[in-house]
Order: structure tokens, then C-alpha cells, then sequence
């Protein structure tokens, strides 16, 4: 059976029109499926009922599995969501006073091996289809409707304003997919997100960052966490391949067409290892050259990490410096942690292939 929710609306369209039928239908079926959260045929009565009949039997809107729904103490809610027969990804729902973000992974695992995550010690997996990747929002949207508070607001008012491309996963290593799944999440007739409200982070996959800037320009997040080559060779291992320097140039050429002037850079503050008032002099050389926010993110720490969480007076003073040199920085707020849905801990039940969940890391500050 084929699975329309692996379709953008130009691939709907032409997949229609290889049926003999116009390709306006593409735009109905889009609203019924994302717009509305209609996946029964039968409902979809602007839909003449011959087609509806034909789709029926030769097709299907088919969501991934929910296997847990858990709700944090500070309304952070996580979804396990099963991929298969062994492994299952995670989705977190973040609500603030003036948004609702969805953090959505990209791939069962991952393959980039960055030290401080738990999700790169499991390995990687397969990659999502668009399917599963843009199952996480529907699945989401649908529970939260659900919910006292949520459950009067007419159709068209939304409670996922942001979505952010930062669960499990590299995204740009699952390329196509991801793209995809995005320019569903911005269509007018899907969820019609603006492309300020999605984000997309990557640890650094040079070509694909130039990709993206031509095919779904988005807002871009960089995961830095490193103020020099040597240091990041060692905790976000793809930078042996894609260097700082072409990283940085990398981030100016994406600027050109990204709907914020701006690139954010994350950075997970590492006891003793990322966080001194050097590494932070060292930052401001780095990127002064790039418009730029940065997001200091507290270690969340899991079994046998190697690493510990900088005390709050390190990444007071290390926000301090930054921002004596005039850049905008935030410090990321602790959410989930109770339901293992803060940064950093969206392992999922993945096959830990490789075994490095065993390995105790310990690095020295370059």
C-alpha cells in the first residue's frame, strides 16, 4: 500500500495526475490529511466517492505507532513512537507562555558519534521516512486536541507554533526525507508554519547546509559546542571532515537566503572541558565574522557519559563574557528531565549496535 503521507503536495500532484486525475486534488487531500487530521476517506466528502473508493483500496494515510505518551512535572510531554518491530524514536512538546515547540527526530539513532549525547552512543539505525518524520507532528497535534484546555480551539488555531528539527538524528544526513516532511510542515494547505518557526540543526554537514540553502531555506541551528578545531575534533567528530573554518563560511552562505539574519549556535556546557573564559575569548574570535545568537545548553548527564555539568557560576560567566562583546545569549531552561526528554537524553529504544554505551569517556579540555 502506498502511504500518501510520504508525499509532499508536487509529488501528490503528479502522483494524481499519473492516475488521470486533475491535480487540484492534491491540495484537498493535503488539507484533509494535515489541515484537519482527517485520515478516513470517507470523510473526505469534497472528494468525489469513486476516488475516494479507489484511494481507499489501493492506498493509505498511515501514522507510526505510539507505544508511550509520558507528561513532565513542568507539562513537557514525550512520545515514544515505534518504527519497527525494534527500534522506536522520541518526540518532545515544549509549551511556553507564547509558543508550542515540537522537537522532532530525524533518524533511529545516529551516526555522527558526538560524545556528550546518549543518543550517538546507541549508534545509528536506518533513517525515518517523511511518513514518520511528519507522523511526530500529526501524532502530536492529535494528542494535544484531545486535552482539556486544548480541546475547544477551533481547527485553524494552532498549538505546535515551532517545530524544531532536533530529536534523535543528524537531519541533513537524512536529506530528502527531511526536506520533504518540511515543505509539508510549511504548506498552506498541510500546517502552514512559516519558515522563521522551523528549525533545522545540524552538527555541520557542510554540502547539505548549501543544499538546504537553495531547496527549503528554514531557520538554521548550528551545534558548535567547541570553540576550536582541536576540541570539537574529539566531541562532534564529523568536524575532522568539515573544519571550523568551513563550517563558519558555510553558515555566512546560508545567510544569504535564511528567513532570520542570523544562525543560533548550541552549545552544551561541559564541566571542564568547554566552559572556561578562555574557550569562551576563543568563541568570540570564531564567529565574529557570522551574525549570531548562541543558546548555552546545561549537560544533561546519563550513565557512564564521562562528562559533568558545568556549575551555574561557570556558564554565568561564560554568558557574561559573550555578551560583554555584544552577542544576544540565552541560557536553555532545563524541561523534561524527569521524562528523559531534556537535551541530549532522546535515546529511544534503539539497538546499541555498536556497544559504546559501555565505553567510559574521558577527554581532557583542548
Amino acid at each position: 500500500m502506498i502511504n500518501l503521507l510520504n508525499f509532499n503536495q508536487p509529488q501528490l500532484a503528479a502522483w494524481f495526475a499519473e492516475q488521470g486525475e486533475k491535480p487540484f486534488r492534491a491540495k484537498q487531500l493535503m488539507r484533509w490529511m494535515h489541515r484537519f487530521g482527517v485520515h478516513d476517506f470517507e470523510q473526505m466528502t469534497d472528494i468525489a466517492k469513486v476516488l475516494r473508493e479507489k484511494l481507499a483500496g489501493e492506498t493509505e494515510i498511515a501514522l507510526p505507532n505510539v507505544q508511550l505518551e509520558q507528561v513532565s512535572n513542568d507539562g513537557t510531554r514525550k512520545w515514544l513512537i515505534g518504527t519497527d518491530t525494534a527500534n522506536s524514536i522520541e518526540t518532545v512538546f515544549i509549551p511556553e507562555d507564547d509558543r508550542g515547540t515540537l522537537c522532532i527526530s530525524s533518524q533511529v539513532g545516529c551516526a555522527l558519534e558526538c560524545t556528550f549525547c546518549s543518543t550517538g552512543r546507541q549508534g545509528f539505525n536506518r533513517n525515518l521516512s517523511v511518513s514518520e518524520i511528519i507522523g511526530q507532528l500529526a501524532i502530536a497535534n492529535r494528542s494535544l486536541r484531545q486535552e482539556p484546555g486544548y480541546d475547544m480551539l477551533p481547527a485553524d488555531e494552532r498549538i505546535i507554533s515551532n517545530v524544531v528539527m532536533m530529536g534523535m538524528g543528524e537531519p541533513l544526513a537524512n536529506y530528502d526525507n527531511v526536506v520533504t516532511a518540511m515543505q509539508i510542515m510549511l504548506d498552506d494547505n498541510a500546517y502552514g508554519l512559516s519558515r522563521r518557526r522551523v528549525t533545522l540543526s545540524t552538527s555541520g554537514l557542510v554540502p547539505a547546509m548549501d543544499r538546504l540553502k537553495e531547496d527549503c531555506p528554514v531557520a538554521l541551528a548550528v551545534s558548535l559546542h567547541a570553540p576550536n578545531d582541536a576540541l570539537r575534533d574529539v566531541i562532534v567528530p564529523i568536524n575532522k571532515k568539515y573544519p571550523l573554518k568551513d563550517l563558519m563560511a558555510a553558515c555566512n552562505r546560508y545567510l544569504e537566503k535564511a528567513p532570520r539574519d542570523f544562525v543560533t549556535f548550541e552549545y552544551v556546557m561541559l564541566d571542564g572541558i568547554n566552559d572556561t573564559v578562555e574557550h569562551a575569548q576563543q568563541l568570540i574570535q570564531l564567529v565574529k565574522h557570522v551574525p549570531c545568537k548562541f543558546n548555552l545548553i546545561p549537560f544533561n548527564p546519563f550513565p557512564n557519559s564521562g562528562y559533568g555539568t558545568s556549575q551555574p557560576n561557570h556558564v554565568r560567566v561564560f554568558r557574561d563574557v559573550l555578551m560583554q562583546a555584544g552577542f544576544v545569549v540565552t541560557v536553555r531552561k532545563t524541561r523534561g528531565e524527569d521524562i528523559d526528554a531534556a537535551c541530549g537524553q532522546l535515546a529511544g529504544k534503539v539497538l546499541d549496535k555498536t556497544k559504546r554505551s559501555a565505553k567510559h569517556i574521558a577527554i581532557e579540555a583542548v
